[in-house]
């Protein structure tokens, strides 16, 4: 009996370039705090038009850094989506913050910015912060973001994992891209296998202020620094070389050269991946219009990064696992936040977002990534018609 060769929803692509250069670094003097680390950062810099970014661990590790750095603790309360990854939120309560929700749109299941108003002008609370989600790779409408941030003093986390390359276009009309600090605060992305850009595992922090920028570098490495001119210890400075200063209760997120290769050498074909995924789209929004699978789209103003292509259907279970049955292993993002057992306990639950609630129920991501072949393609959407 032939077996059915599976096509994952997500998957990395790795060349012979890319393990050039990770064995490239393996040959080196540094497999960690070396030079690639550097390159990598400026690189990604300047694809997302940003000032600063700084590598660190993971697209968790992102997030707790520049919610720290961001001043969250102890009296902070931070608004964000319960449609995205548990991290989102969590990174809030790491700093000892308060997390709460706003609600999605029903179209584009983004955070629902005119919810946020309503919300932010009814709430007896003073919130700190936002964190915004580009879900899917869909960007949220920043601009507009960070007005609704300004009226009420609040600065703005944008977690852009999902979306390098992904981009807006202003009232302006300039395109402006997920992470170039052009309205966040700060920004976040993960190089986890699934996503654009695959370092095994790895994340960045974009921003355009050189404050936050030395903050969340200090904290990256122990709270450590070696720079002479921000010594504290005014009895210590006659001491050596060796010497150093621990200047705040920092981490160990640091992402190793190894890591960095990687990423660089993926990012050299960042451009090429984005417009696969997008010619993928194309199909499958035409091969999906006026059937029972109705695709997530982007609206005019968005350029989608399509790290996930999120369809949804009425009979979710069953289409599932019709789908698993011909080899093609859909999935679902996300479980709402709210409904997790712990935030259940925090005194979230059923009903409290029930546009969520409802896109969850019948929201199901298909195979996409730049590996996908054209028969691929046509597999998945056979198998999508005949199981929704």
């Amino acid at each position: 009996m032939t077996s059915i060769r599976r096509i994952p929803y997500g998957r990395q692509t790795i060349t012979q370039e890319d393990i050039n250069a990770v064995v490239e670094t393996l040959r080196s003097d540094f497999l960690t705090q070396g030079p690639k680390i550097a390159e990598f950062e400026e690189a990604f810099a300047s694809y997302v038009g940003a000032k600063y970014a700084l590598a660190v661990a993971n697209g968790t590790a992102a997030l707790h850094l520049a919610a720290l750095a961001l001043g969250v603790g102890e009296g902070s309360r931070v608004i964000t989506t319960p449609i995205t990854f548990v991290a989102s939120a969590n990174c809030i309560l790491y700093c000892g913050g308060t997390v709460d929700f706003v609600d999605v749109n029903e179209k584009s299941a983004l955070l629902d910015l005119d919810l946020l108003e309503a919300k932010l002008e009814a709430s007896r609370h003073r919130y700190s912060g936002i964190v915004p989600v580009d879900f899917a790779g869909l960007p949220v409408d920043l601009e507009r973001l960070r007005s609704i941030a300004d009226r009420y003093g609040i600065w703005i986390l944008e977690d852009a994992c999902h979306a390098p390359g992904a981009a807006f276009r202003s009232k302006a009309g300039s395109w402006e891209r997920c992470g170039s600090g052009a309205w966040a605060d700060a920004s976040i992305f993960s190089f986890h296998p699934v996503k654009h850009i695959a370092s095994g595992e790895g994340g960045m922090i974009t921003t355009n202020n050189r404050a936050l920028f030395e903050k969340i570098s200090l904290l990256r490495t122990h709270g450590i620094t070696r720079d002479v001119a921000l010594y504290q210890n005014d009895d210590m400075t006659a001491e050596g070389a060796w010497y150093y200063e621990m200047q705040e209760l920092g981490f160990n997120y640091r992402m190793p050269d190894i890591l960095a290769a990687l990423g660089l050498s993926q990012l050299r074909r960042a451009e090429e991946g984005l417009a696969r995924r997008r010619a993928i789209a194309k199909r499958y929004d035409q091969a999906f219009a006026g059937s029972r699978a109705r695709p997530v789209l982007p609206g005019e103003s968005q350029l989608h990064a399509y790290h996930l292509y999120v369809v949804r259907v009425e009979n979710r279970r069953s289409t599932y696992e019709r789908l698993r049955e011909k080899g093609i292993l859909a999935q679902v993002h996300y479980v709402p936040v709210h409904l997790q057992p712990y935030y259940r306990r925090l005194g979230f639950k059923p009903g409290d977002f029930p546009v969520s609630e409802g896109y969850y129920a019948s929201a199901l991501s298909l195979p996409m990534f730049p590996g996908l072949s054209d028969e691929d393609v046509d597999r998945v959407i056979s198998a999508v018609l005949e199981s929704a």
